[in-house]
């Protein structure tokens, strides 16, 4: 690999294991160089972890769509009244369980919902407690910091009660949605109703501390800018840095379709989403597992993403809604063996996991 000037720079930074500043990961985003920026992270990725790209059998579960956040990029949430506005009863979350559970290698369940006007803690609560005496074998990752932040706040507990109380019940680690970007001009102008940067961070430290762990995402392509990008890239790895309790990032494409920003804004192009994806494989050196989440980019472009720094292209799902109802255009659902096929056509060894990334 070469590549002059500044480029030439971080191409040895890379090669040498050194990591990477704020300055570097703007360059960055500013090249258009990206069959080399690929294989510059496709170097890191063999590096850290192989030819493995890990996979899960997995069913999301979405308890309820009505939320009084109602995030300016967000398709998902309703109001109370609105069509379309759901609430799951205990019931139907076992019935969805169920009828992903006549596969027989499904391993674990994710959990993420709305934030429900009326809905206390204790309902929340009696979900996981429920799905865990009914499946134990079943690995819950469940809740976002968002959520985690939205329970404390409702209960009147710290949010390290809220996660003691979570993990006594079955949860066993925590879904990296929420993060959005980690800036305070973005969330006060997308989503000021939840979470802060500090607050989605906080949950993730305590979450750490008590030996809950989490993954981490990034949502982009709406109004941050290419420096925000970074700027939330480096809080992921400093906090990784404190505590080492991050198993996976995922880089979440915004999908406009059906939002508040659906005319303002295009959908990313496969070029921003690979280049993100690669630059996210560099920035965060400290980050053994990067997704490729197949449900956003699509299969195509998740397959891609496998030779520009992803080890991960998450799992069967069973039934997504939250995305699609963000146009996005993947299947609902993958069959195991549509997996195995996409990871080894990359020429990547598949590697099926218990539920727990």
């Amino acid at each position: 690999m070469f590549v002059r000037g500044e480029l030439e720079k971080i191409e040895h930074k890379v090669l040498k294991g050194e990591r990477l500043t704020r300055g570097d990961g703007e360059k960055l985003f500013a090249c258009n160089e990206l069959s080399w920026m690929g294989a510059l992270a496709d170097y890191v990725r063999k590096k850290i972890c192989g030819d493995a790209v890990y996979y899960n059998v997995n069913c999301h579960v979405n308890l309820t769509n009505i939320c009084k956040s109602r995030c300016k990029f967000c398709a998902f949430g309703r109001n109370v009244d609105d069509g379309g506005a759901y609430a799951m009863t205990i019931d139907d979350a076992i019935k969805l369980v169920e009828e992903a559970s006549r596969d027989p290698h499904l391993s674990g369940l994710h959990i993420v919902s709305g934030l429900h006007p009326t809905w206390t803690f204790e309902n929340y609560l009696a979900f996981v407690e429920v799905l865990h005496k009914k499946f134990p074998a079943l690995h819950i990752k469940g809740f976002t910091g968002v959520e985690i932040q939205h329970f404390a706040n409702i209960s009147g507990l710290s949010v390290e009660e809220v996660l003691i109380r979570l993990k006594t019940a079955g949860l066993q680690a925590i879904a990296g949605g929420g993060a959005e970007i980690l800036t305070d001009r973005v969330r006060n102008l997308l989503c000021p109703k939840k979470a802060t940067a500090a607050e989605w961070l906080n949950v993730a430290r305590t979450a750490h501390k008590l030996g809950i762990k989490t993954n981490a995402s990034m949502l982009y392509g709406h109004i941050e800018t290419l420096s925000e990008r970074v700027e939330h890239l480096i809080r992921l790895r400093e906090l990784q840095d404190e505590t080492g309790g991050f198993q996976t990032f995922i880089c979440f494409p915004f999908l406009p379709k059906n939002t508040a920003l659906e005319k303002e804004i295009k959908q990313t192009s496969m070029w921003d989403d690979l280049k993100t994806m690669a630059i996210s494989r560099l920035m965060l050196d400290n980050f053994r597992n990067i997704k490729a989440y197949w449900v956003m980019l699509t299969v195509p472009v998740a397959q891609v993403a496998l030779s520009f720094g992803a080890n991960d292209i998450d799992g069967t799902i069973h039934r997504e809604n939250i995305l699609h109802d963000a146009g996005a255009t993947s299947p609902r659902s993958l069959a195991e063996d549509e997996i195995i096929k996409i990871i080894r056509e990359a020429g990547r060894i598949p590697c099926a996991i218990g539920g727990n990334k």
